[in-house]
């Protein structure tokens, strides 16, 4: 199959339109009104689209992605009251987080209607519902009338794609289009909410935070499975809570403590490196400065995602450097640990899910559960 790219340059959610990009936006709705697969930008990772009311063509995402049946989809609407017609009950909570939240990075889990696939749902009678907030999805889930289901445009367990040359690296040759339009501003997945429950509780952190939505609602809660406890016998809730995700080809070291603690780490994976081992340092820009010049030059890949001031803009890096590490074929990948609160929560999540149950740390102190 050959893929066509419509690249059209809008980053940072630039909302002027060309005529490439309603070309190009006809052209994604004409595939999925036929049942074919279309990869698109939204505010937080590339998805991969398909009608959700079409079981067969939701079934091509798991084909591609290689993505396990029981891991459910969430699908996006263009409007609240196309939310309503997915959901078979819209609770109080559900209004709010709408109201306050939508368009945005924010899926919330509600009791689904009968016209929803049971494979968009993974068997569940549940549905997980997003409004997005890129132009570019909204353009298209408005002109196709219809909701969209969609995970990440990427092979199944790998880093998300936060822009369109990680769904071309991943997905070329497997589906019929791709609209391009630079890298995402979020970068880390929505935050899903479960409504279902006495108490909302977040199944997996992302761009709305734990204190934004306490904030809203009052007492959140905050499932065990994002402390990084291990799932291997439930059926998952939401995507991202049973199997690893977000991992790189190179084994993921996580760093942290005082600064004297990561330098000793970081010294101390160096002076422990084999021969043909390459090893990358991703880390925030205090860390890096703190490091001797001789130490840097030991590493054969360094990423510095930000400053910890602004931990937003850090943590939309993540994926960013994780693929790079791919890229260069990074055996260890040393990664520094961002505290857990605020974006910091979904930032270590989507790092521990990358090294795997057998690296993950003991719990910080200043864990927000």
């Amino acid at each position: 199959m050959e893929t066509k790219r419509y690249y059209l340059g809008v980053e940072n959610c630039d909302s002027s339109r060309t005529g490439a990009w309603e070309e190009a936006i006809q052209e994604a709705v004409n595939l999925l009104k036929q049942g074919e697969l279309v990869a698109f930008p939204t505010e937080t990772v590339y998805g991969l689209g398909a009608n959700a009311l079409d079981p067969q063509a939701c079934a091509k995402i798991f084909a591609v992605k290689g993505r396990p049946a029981d891991n459910p989809l969430i699908v996006h609407v263009a409007s609240m009251e196309e939310a309503r017609r997915v959901a078979r009950d819209w609770p109080r909570e559900a209004e709010i987080c709408a109201r306050e939240f939508w368009p945005g990075p924010l899926t919330i889990i509600l009791p689904k209607r009968e016209d929803i696939p049971a494979i968009v749902s993974g068997g569940l009678d549940t549905v997980a519902i997003r409004l997005p907030s890129h132009p570019v999805a909204l353009a298209l889930l408005q002109k196709a009338g219809f909701p969209v289901a969609a995970p990440s445009a990427n092979i199944s367990g790998k880093p998300s794609p936060t822009e369109g040359k990680h769904v071309w690296q991943d997905l070329y040759g497997k589906i019929p289009l791709l609209i391009d339009a630079g890298k995402c501003p979020v970068g880390l997945e929505s935050t899903v909410l479960d409504l279902t429950g006495v108490t909302p509780t977040i199944l997996r952190p992302g761009g709305v935070t734990l204190e934004q939505l306490t904030e809203a609602l009052g007492r959140v809660e905050v499932d065990r499975g994002v402390r990084g406890e291990k799932e291997s016998s439930f059926k998952p809730r939401s995507p991202g809570m049973k199997y690893r995700h977000y991992a790189p080809q190179g084994e993921v070291m996580l760093i942290r403590g005082s600064a004297q603690e990561k330098r000793e780490q970081v010294e101390q994976h160096l002076r422990n490196k084999t021969e043909g081992q390459k090893i990358a340092l991703i880390c925030l820009e205090e860390t890096a400065a703190d490091l001797e010049e001789e130490t840097l030059d030991k590493v054969d890949l360094l990423f510095i995602l930000g400053s910890v001031r602004q931990s937003r803009q850090a943590a939309s890096r993540l994926f960013e450097g994780l693929r790079l590490c791919d890229e260069h074929k990074i055996n260890l990948i040393l990664a520094e640990e961002m505290p857990e609160k605020g974006i910091g929560l979904a930032f270590m999540n989507r790092l521990q899910k990358a090294a795997g149950q057998k690296n993950f740390l003991p719990p910080s102190q200043d864990k927000v559960f």
